[in-house]
């Protein structure tokens, strides 16, 4: 039977979440292709995160050598090309993160596959590939489809697809390392992580975010102080980085970052698509509008229709007293 790979990201210890979501539409694909799935995991001791990986995916093909303890496109490449002209799979996962931007495109052309970047959505027709991309910055999705190939390579958008709960007791299969030379070319020196200034809106759990409907720079700091108290980050959507109220680190979209925190809560946002994009897999979506015809009421889970200045010290209180009788208790 064919398989469809997908590379498995990690990085310092952890899988990144994009490998479930891989995980997850590959799943799907595979019931449609009569395919079955198959979880690429190349790293230095390693076994746990193959163990984890079992339950998502039909087959694990674990790799490990010392020199793949970190990220190299070059040491990738070399492997993944060998594992993918041995087994000639029908279609190859790659999370569209800057691990994923290095190696696809090179692998690609080593093995002189098509390759599809960035994609939203994915689809078989038969063995032909058809792919979902966004173009003008998000305002129109493209749908194509890919010459007809052996095998396909594609990188899929973070957060486009929600993870599923794992089902599978997949078989782990080790392999020996096929790596018979030192990589001379790239080598990792080190990971350099932002400063304790900067914030990863893309790892938040809350994510408070602010839209035009704060009306002014200095309404600010009442948001910021709400997101401190529940424990989040403040975000935005394009607008309020037009303005210069916040750097681009912050906003939330298809020209800004993908979030998928369990809390979102939208202050003053109407809810223009490119937002709703990046945003919409949140598990919980709060929406604060006085506008009752904003269209991020469609995709809230709970929705106020009120100025957002009264409904935000409320808020703020009950957060506060909540605390405080958890600390007594």
């Amino acid at each position: 039977m064919r398989e469809i790979f997908v590379l498995a990201e990690h990085r310092q210890g952890q899988i990144r979440d994009i490998t479930f979501e891989m995980l997850t539409k590959g799943a799907e694909l595979t019931e449609k292709t009569n395919t079955c799935l198959t979880a690429i995991l190349l790293g230095k001791d390693a076994k746990k995160h193959a163990e984890t990986l079992s339950t998502y995916a039909e087959n694990v093909l674990l790799i490990e050598d010392e020199r793949l303890e970190n990220f190299n496109s070059e040491i990738y490449q070399k492997i993944l090309s060998q594992l993918i002209n041995k087994k000639k799979p029908l279609l190859t996962f790659i999370g569209h993160t800057s691990y994923g931007v290095d190696l696809a495109p090179s692998l690609a052309t080593k093995l002189n596959l098509p390759l599809a970047t960035d994609c939203i959505d994915l689809t078989f027709n038969g063995e032909t590939l058809g792919v979902t991309r966004q173009m003008y910055g998000g305002k129109v999705n493209v749908k194509a489809t890919i010459r007809k190939s052996e095998s396909y390579i594609i990188t899929v958008r973070q957060a486009t697809f929600t993870a599923q709960k794992p089902t599978m007791n997949g078989e782990i299969i080790e392999i020996a390392s096929p790596l018979s030379e030192e990589i001379p070319k790239t080598r990792f020196i080190k990971y350099l992580l932002p400063s304790s200034g900067d914030i990863d809106i893309t790892a938040a759990d809350i994510i408070v975010s602010i839209g035009r409907g704060i009306k002014d720079v200095s309404n600010k700091p009442i948001i910021e102080e709400l997101a401190k108290t529940l424990g989040g980050v403040l975000a935005c959507s394009r607008p309020i980085v037009d303005k210069g109220w916040l750097s681009s680190d912050r906003q939330v979209g298809t020209s800004g970052k993908t979030v998928k925190p369990k809390l979102y809560l939208a202050l003053g946002i109407s809810g223009a698509f490119q937002h709703i994009l990046g945003m919409k897999n949140s598990d919980i979506i709060i929406a604060i509008n006085k506008d009752p015809n904003a269209p991020i009421f469609n995709f809230a889970n709970y929705g106020v229709v009120e100025d957002l200045f009264k409904v935000v010290p409320f808020i703020k209180e009950k957060i506060i007293e909540l605390k405080s009788v958890r600390t007594q208790s």
